[in-house]
């Protein structure tokens, strides 16, 4: 006869949460409920302005015809991931205290899931800027001849990765049936997964700087040389090193806010006990929320065109909405003599007067006039 499994090695997929947080030594919740809610409300309005700041940033690059280049595509598909990054964190905020040890080991899955996906978002694309500009540099041109295909592409395989890299988990490398290597700070995550998942990252995080810094010292060195030479024609060159510059701060507030966390994974991953990694769990929590609200804000700051775009968005959107309703205000009703003499003309205003209603068309007329 087969040996029995031990309790170790049985699989333990219908149980809730809690089983796995007793497990990892968590044995009682340190939320209580005046802490919980100011989480909450305060991380409701961080993943408001995440959310609204980031489809702005899309919004910009796609309806300002300055921005339909390869650098600032793959800037808009950034902020699609730190959009997915709101979502995630509104999951992870109702669904965390004594919440969490409610859910099952599915619903446990979609939420660090969608968190691991839209960190591996985040970091691959900014590896991805990272070549196009280093390809655009050391061309010595303001955007790389990267068509929209590829462009196209690599907004595709970036995302196809992430999903892969937030689905690891369930599909298989977890440790609902080996209890003894399930990690603390993710009571299902097996500390294997967990130490390839911060080593990878931070490997990644390595070769980012290393390609910034060899940017940087091509670019110091190609100015020194130009300089002398040169009186108002290098200040045409200046955009490229702007951009330059608002990539290496978003980057290095990446790297800021995640390196912390993902130490404390590898820690974990690694079985310090002694490490106390519990007492920082909400503060790299806060971290990350950070890093997404930090980002827009960068963008902004940066780059004068964008922060240009995003006040004519605002103005026209509020242009749009007070159009519509002085609209409807002043629409009348007419009479049937009215509507029989000027059918046609009737017709003809009915259309444009639904056409202008929506305000979508004063944000496309006036956004793309400024141009």
């Amino acid at each position: 006869e087969a040996a029995p499994l031990t309790p170790s090695a049985q699989c333990h997929y219908g149980e809730i949460m809690e089983f796995f947080y007793n497990n990892s030594s968590q044995k009682k919740d340190e939320w209580d409920s005046t802490q919980l809610i100011l989480v909450q409300v305060v991380g409701s309005l961080f993943c408001c302005f995440i959310l609204v700041s980031n489809a702005m940033v899309i919004a910009a690059v796609i309806t300002n015809k300055r921005f339909h280049y390869p650098f600032y595509y793959l800037l808009a598909n950034l902020a699609a991931s730190d959009f997915l990054a709101g979502i995630a964190y509104v999951y992870l905020m109702f669904n965390t205290g004594p919440v969490s040890r409610l859910l099952t080991v599915k619903g446990y899955f979609i939420r660090q899931g969608l968190l691991d996906t839209s960190l591996s978002a985040s970091l691959a694309n900014l590896l991805v800027i990272a070549l196009e500009r280093y390809i655009s540099v050391m061309n010595w041109k303001v955007h790389s001849n990267l068509t929209k295909r590829r462009v196209t592409l690599l907004i595709v395989l970036v995302w196809a990765i992430s999903i892969f890299m937030g689905a690891v988990p369930s599909l298989g490398w977890h440790c609902i049936c080996n209890l003894e290597d399930c990690s603390q700070l993710a009571p299902i995550f097996s500390r294997s997964y967990l130490i390839f998942w911060s080593v990878s990252n931070l490997i990644v995080f390595l070769v980012m700087v290393c390609i910034y810094m060899r940017i940087y010292m091509y670019v110091k060195k190609k100015t020194s040389v130009l300089n002398p030479h040169t009186s108002g024609s290098i200040n045409r060159k200046r955009t490229p090193i702007k951009l330059i510059k608002t990539v290496m701060t978003v980057l290095g507030a990446f790297v800021i806010c995640w390196t912390p966390g993902l130490v404390v994974l590898l820690l974990d991953g690694l079985h310090c006990e002694k490490c106390q990694v519990m007492l920082f769990k909400r503060w790299l929590l806060l971290l990350a929320v950070l890093n997404s609200v930090m980002n827009p804000c960068i963008y902004s700051y940066k780059d004068e065109e964008m922060w240009t775009t995003f006040k004519n968005l605002l103005r026209c959107i509020g242009n749009g909405t007070r159009r519509q309703r002085s609209s409807r205000a002043n629409a009348r009703p007419l009479s049937s003599a009215q509507d029989t003499g000027n059918s046609q003309g009737f017709h003809e205003k009915t259309f444009l007067h639904k056409e202008k209603k929506n305000p979508l068309y004063y944000c496309t007329v006036h956004v793309y006039h400024k141009l």
